[in-house]
């Protein structure tokens, strides 16, 4: 028997379908492979597992789940003790801006609350970071929030940001109104893809005032819509975040009638007390920054 067949069917069998357990799984995998993998199990020992609809156990499926369970179910507790007693590793997703201005004093705190703290993180948006929750690649996320998370997702929310333009300072404006109540704004608008919650934010403000404004340059971070409205090459959609070095010839314009955007944290069914640890912290420093 092969041991990773006999862990597919482990979760299968405990979270009671193929779909379920792909969701509970500790890395990803899609059901399609769950499902094949059952079925060469199932081919190798010559009966059938379960029932798929309605699902149930069969009585051979039974007996395998009651020999296998006692230590497929015991890994997590025993992981903890040969670590010395506690769990040390969370898995984080973050958006870019988080990973360069917050992340690392958050980490350092991290480090100060918890001996011998470690991570592992990996780049996402609130799509994103939902997506590798679902298939458990991640114990939590940090990320802008505008769309209703998922059934199965908690959030909460940190700070509230506001949404800004960046212009050059030589451009002569001085409020945002004098760009959007153009009867046509022809000033290049640098933002993120059409796809990012910040730049879909902005387009719903403008519709709702009856405005118009196509990106003519999208980039791949909110450090390059500084680096761009910097050089010249149009106005750029940014957030006013506490921490934002801005260059002494880029000037910001608030938008006053655009609601800010929700930041905050994402995590799927109950934090372990390390991931509460981090969200205490996050907390924290949220309050710091925004009074």
């Amino acid at each position: 028997m092969n041991v990773h067949h006999l862990e597919l069917f482990y979760y299968v069998a405990r979270h009671g379908g193929v779909s379920a357990a792909a969701r509970a799984m500790p890395y990803g995998i899609q059901q399609p492979a769950i499902s094949a993998q059952i079925l060469q199990l199932e081919d190798a020992l010559g009966v059938t597992l379960y029932q798929r609809r309605p699902f149930q156990l069969t009585r051979e499926g039974q007996t395998l789940y009651e020999f296998i369970a006692p230590f497929f179910s015991g890994l997590v507790e025993m992981a903890d003790r040969l670590r010395g007693g506690g769990e040390t590793r969370l898995r984080i997703a973050t958006a870019e801006v988080v990973q360069r201005d917050y992340l690392p004093e958050l980490l350092i705190r991290m480090r100060r609350r918890v001996k011998g703290f470690q991570f592992t993180l990996t780049h996402g948006r609130q799509q994103e970071i939902e997506a590798l929750l679902a298939s458990q690649e991640i114990d939590i996320g940090l990320s802008t929030l505008m769309d209703k998370t998922a059934a199965n997702i908690e959030a909460r929310e940190l700070m509230r940001l506001p949404m800004v333009l960046l212009v050059p300072k030589q451009s002569g404006f001085t409020k945002a109104s004098q760009i959007l109540e153009k009867d046509r704004i022809d000033l290049p608008l640098v933002m993120l893809d059409a796809k990012d919650v910040l730049s879909r934010a902005f387009q719903a403000g403008l519709r709702q005032r009856g405005a118009d404004w196509i990106p003519s340059l999208e980039v791949g971070s909110l450090d390059l819509v500084v680096r761009y409205v910097a050089e010249g090459f149009g106005a750029g959609l940014a957030l006013n975040h506490p921490r934002a070095d801005l260059p002494a010839n880029v000037k910001v314009l608030t938008l006053e009638d655009f609601p800010p955007l929700s930041f905050g944290a994402l995590w799927t069914g109950r934090l372990s007390p390390l991931g509460e640890a981090f969200l205490a912290e996050a907390t924290s420093l949220a309050g710091e920054l925004t009074p």
